[in-house]
């Protein structure tokens, strides 16, 4: 038996290696896609992103599963994800941090920008001003009035590392000239308990999870950080109507791969992701939560879209005197 031309071999073994990550590929999804959520369990993000992979589970046929990677602002999950493979397995869901990381932390062990791409904005939620049922304020009128009057003397809550408790509240205590104590948690979920138990001055927590936190009378909900009224709760009044629009904020969410994930496994991806948030229940879902609009960006517009926020929010950090740690 004659073998094979050595030159023959070699050269169909160079003609077979283009063919494996386009098989690849083509087989996606072939197994569980993790996604990571670099911030607490229980939480508004953490909600949200949960809904996503039960509907993207029964979509693809994979189970999509959310593994919680806290710490650092989102940076820990945010890193793990950045040097993950670009095989379409590891994704990171994470939020409004994504875009202050690189101005707040001096040394990143990964570049937000450069390893991370954009995939889908899934939606943008304002934040619920809550304080305790035992404090005596029923307006943010009277409560900025009791701050004022008291410097340093009221706490809020915050996440710490630029993550969206802590930009409102920063947001507001510039408008309204409040000197408050910021107490750090790793996500809204144990600063909800703090706040039941009146050890709290004020939480800002997002729609997802703030407006049913006042709805079951946990809390009493003062404002609403957007411009207009929420649906979920339209007796609520804004933060404008208390005369501080500077203090409009919205969280939004958004889903990013590893930048090394080939541009039509990208494609892929974000198109499976977009026919989801495009469907009518999930929507209807996400709006009963508080979510003021769902997006469901292309990839094209996601990319866009963080790369504006970041500008942004570097722009005001830097402008309140914010330094990296």
């Amino acid at each position: 038996m004659t073998l094979p031309n050595r030159r023959v071999v070699l050269a169909a073994a160079a003609l077979a290696l283009p063919l494996r990550p386009a098989r690849a590929q083509a087989e996606w999804p072939g197994r569980t896609i993790r996604m990571v959520m670099p911030f607490a369990a229980g939480g508004p993000t953490d909600l949200i992103a949960r809904l996503i992979a039960d509907r993207l589970s029964q979509r693809l046929g994979q189970r999509v599963v959310v593994e919680n990677r806290s710490g650092a602002g989102g940076t820990i999950g945010a890193a793990m994800v950045a040097k993950a493979p670009g095989d379409g397995y590891t994704w990171l869901f994470t939020n409004i941090s994504h875009a202050v990381n690189r101005t707040l932390y001096a040394q990143l062990d990964y570049d937000p920008p450069r390893d991370l791409t954009p995939l889908t904005i899934v939606a943008e939620s304002p934040m619920v001003l809550l304080v305790p049922n035992g404090r005596p304020w029923r307006t943010l009128g009277e409560f900025v009035a009791a701050v004022r009057a008291a410097p340093g003397r009221y706490t809020y809550a915050s996440a710490g590392g630029g993550g969206a408790l802590q930009l409102v509240s920063l947001l507001l205590t510039r408008a309204a000239g409040l000197d408050m104590q910021e107490v750090s948690y790793r996500g809204s979920a144990p600063a909800v308990l703090d706040l039941a138990a009146g050890t709290l001055d004020m939480l800002y927590d997002a729609g997802p999870t703030g407006f049913p936190i006042a709805r079951a009378g946990q809390a009493r909900a003062l404002a609403v950080s957007a411009a207009q009224r929420s649906p979920a709760m339209p007796d609520l009044p804004t933060v404008v109507e208390a005369g501080f629009p500077e203090a409009v904020f919205s969280v939004w969410q958004v889903i990013l791969v590893p930048s090394t994930t080939p541009a039509p496994l990208q494609a892929r991806i974000g198109a499976e992701l977009h026919a989801v948030l495009a469907e009518e229940g999930l929507r209807n879902r996400l709006t009963e939560l508080g979510a003021e609009r769902v997006l469901g960006t292309t990839p094209a517009e996601a990319q866009r879209y963080v790369a504006a926020e970041m500008l942004r929010w570097e722009g005001i950090l830097r402008a309140a005197g914010v330094r990296a740690q």
